[in-house]
């Protein structure tokens, strides 16, 4: 198998680092702090993983970071103390591979924390050889960052030696072992850099699969200067994940996640459906998918760790959820689990009544001790299925 063809046959399990294993004190999980989870945490839970027939895993990222989430990087090329250290990394990866366990991690490239050194020294001085690193608008105070979140500044990635950065990071991590990357806000770079990033990754690591981000759920007008799409007035117009925007990086990408897809089993199943709601949710989706060439990925999930958790939008009800997953795991593109929504993991807000951290709610600790059998098992037999159906096709 050359390229990336391993990735069509990936039933995929994402883990926020800091909230899966490995953690102390669970009511921890409130706070946007740290909790402790680790990787020597989901390397010890491996049996979990191997026991539910999970062939991939996404982590969170793990480089060194002011957040607990990971996503505000103050160093690319270090592991955050918080996480663990590089040989727990390592072991992660052997482990993981010696059980036939793929690994995708997610990587920054849009963004760094303003806790960065190179954007403290940018700050500090025009003269600073990272001073073009960033896009000031008015130095040193305003400049552009990741939407409208001034704690994460946004790289300049059209910048030479930003650009090499970034990239040299990747490789970096991939040349580990790692198997590919979940690629953060791909809305956020320009096209040259993806055009770039993916030929310098290709060509040092074929069979790494990059996928992306694109999604514009929330986005305010003002933002829009702090993306690179064409046509970004029309595609925000048409929303969070219209088909226009997934297939932005057709050629530059091996595929975006299905928010589509998403959106479309949330306002399936977010109230009563009739036998015609039905029908039309999958003629809907086979339409969708016909828009894309075979070889453009689109992993599926019913949630992740920035919107409500599926058992949630459809109001508790775990019938439904199994419905949802059934069709999931029905469709050609790699399914995705967010941890815990096989356990039942369910929540009493919406994240969007919150002023602030209302993410959190959708972050909860891992509990291995006191997880829905039932619920686990079905998804157990739903991924056996899947397997099967797939070893017999082919």
């Amino acid at each position: 198998m050359t390229g990336v063809e391993w990735f069509k046959d990936s039933i995929i399990y994402h883990i926020l680092i800091d909230r899966f294993a490995g953690i102390g004190s669970s009511e921890n999980w409130k706070k946007p702090d740290f909790v402790g989870g680790n990787l020597k945490g989901i390397t010890k839970n491996i049996d979990y993983l191997k026991d539910l027939g999970v062939n991939t895993i996404w982590i969170s990222p793990f480089y060194q970071t002011s957040a607990y989430h990971g996503y505000h990087i103050t160093d690319f090329f270090k592991v955050d103390p918080h996480f663990g250290n590089l040989k727990d990394l390592e072991n992660l990866i052997s482990t993981f591979h010696n059980e036939g366990i793929k690994i995708i991690a997610d990587f920054v490239p849009n963004h760094c924390s303003k806790h960065h050194p190179f954007f403290k020294e940018a700050q500090s001085s025009k003269s600073s050889k990272y001073y073009k690193w960033f896009y000031f608008t008015n130095w040193p105070k305003d400049y552009l960052c990741f939407l409208s979140v001034k704690d994460i500044p946004k790289l300049n990635l059209d910048f030479i030696p930003a650009r090499n950065h970034i990239i040299d990071a990747a490789k970096y991590w991939l040349s580990l072992g790692l198997d590919g990357y979940r690629l953060d806000h791909v809305i956020g770079p320009s096209h040259n850099f993806w055009k770039n990033f993916r030929k310098e990754i290709k060509t040092n690591f074929p069979k790494a699969v990059l996928i992306g981000e694109a999604w514009m759920q929330g986005i305010k007008f003002n933002e829009l200067k702090t993306i690179n799409l064409r046509f970004k007035f029309l595609k925000w117009l048409l929303g969070a994940s219209s088909d226009r925007l997934l297939k932005e990086y057709i050629g530059e990408l091996d595929g975006v996640l299905d928010f589509r897809f998403q959106e479309l089993m949330k306002s399936s199943f977010s109230s009563d459906r009739s036998d015609s709601d039905k029908k039309l949710l999958m003629k809907t989706l086979k339409n969708h998918y016909k828009k894309f060439p075979k070889n453009y990925f689109l992993p599926s999930f019913l949630d992740n760790h920035d919107m409500d958790r599926f058992l949630y939008s459809c109001k508790h009800d775990k019938v439904k959820l199994k419905e949802a997953a059934e069709i999931q795991f029905s469709l050609p593109q790699p399914p995705i689990i967010y941890y815990g929504t096989e356990a039942g993991f369910d929540q009493k807000k919406s994240m969007w009544n919150f002023k602030s951290h209302g993410d959190l709610q959708a972050r909860k600790v891992m509990n291995f001790k006191y997880k829905d059998m039932e619920l686990f098992t079905f998804y157990k037999n739903l991924i056996s299925k899947r397997k099967l159906i797939k070893k017999l096709t082919k």
